[in-house]
């Protein structure tokens, strides 16, 4: 994986981002967004950042908040499986 640094900050993104819109359950009445359940979520997720990817976008906006939530729970779970 290639990184940048963040102006002077020291910190290093990956160039490659994880975009996070379709993770959070059901396709009703989000216009076809955020059809991915926890269950792919997790494997996306896991086969990210075992690739070195450290840049995730989310938005509370991504399935009505789903996207974060998901993202906090399997974050926390890859944690603690770590």
């Amino acid at each position: 994986m290639q990184y940048t640094q963040l102006g002077r900050t020291g910190t290093f993104v990956s160039q490659l981002c994880l975009g996070t819109m379709t993770f959070g359950g059901t396709l009703e009445g989000t216009g076809g967004i955020g059809g991915l359940d926890r269950k792919a979520a997790g494997e996306i997720l896991g086969t990210a950042l075992d690739a070195g990817i450290n840049c995730i976008d989310t938005a509370d906006v991504y399935s009505g908040g789903q996207s974060e939530a998901f993202l906090g729970d399997l974050r926390g779970a890859r944690r603690n499986a770590d």
